[in-house]
C-alpha cells in the first residue's frame, strides 16, 4: 500500500506506514474509531486524513452499514461491489458480471450518462454465531 502511494507521488511518511501496515491486516471492514485505538502513536487528524487520501486514490473504500454508520475496507479490485454482515460489520467484495449488464440496461433507460454506483448487500456472513445458540 505504501508503495501504491509512493507511485502516486506522495511521501511514505511514518504515520502512513503504520497506517498501511495495519490496514494491510485487516481482513475485514474498519472504523477510524477502531484503528485509532490501535495505532495511538498517530493523531486522529492525521488518520482521517490518511484514510481520505486513501479514499481518494482507491486503496480504500466507504461502505455503510445498515444502521447507517460508516465503515471502510481495503479495495481488493478496481470495480467491485459490497456485501456488509449486519452481525459483525464484516465487509467482503464481489464482482458480478450480470450486475454490470443490469446496470447498463437500467442506465439505457433514462437521460444522461451515469458517472457512479454503489451496490451493498446486507448478509449474514455465515461465521456469526446465530440467535438460536447452535
Amino acid at each position: 500500500m505504501v508503495e501504491a502511494l509512493e507511485d502516486r507521488g506522495y511521501k511514505a511518511t511514518p504515520a502512513r506506514k503504520a497506517i498501511a501496515n495495519l490496514l494491510e491486516q485487516k481482513h475485514d471492514g474498519f472504523t477510524i474509531e477502531a484503528l485509532s485505538e490501535e495505532l495511538p502513536s498517530v493523531g486522529r487528524a492525521t488518520l482521517f486524513r490518511t484514510i481520505k487520501l486513501l479514499l481518494d486514490v482507491g486503496l480504500v473504500c466507504n461502505v455503510a452499514r445498515m444502521d447507517g454508520a460508516r465503515v471502510y475496507s481495503l479495495a481488493m479490485v478496481d470495480h467491485h461491489h459490497h456485501s456488509v454482515c449486519v452481525e459483525c460489520g464484516g465487509v467482503e467484495e464481489f464482482r458480478a458480471a450480470n450486475v454490470e449488464r443490469l446496470l447498463s440496461a437500467i442506465s439505457a433507460e433514462f437521460p444522461g450518462q451515469v458517472v457512479d454506483h454503489r451496490l451493498e448487500l446486507y448478509v449474514n456472513c455465515g461465521h456469526c454465531p446465530s440467535d438460536d445458540g447452535v
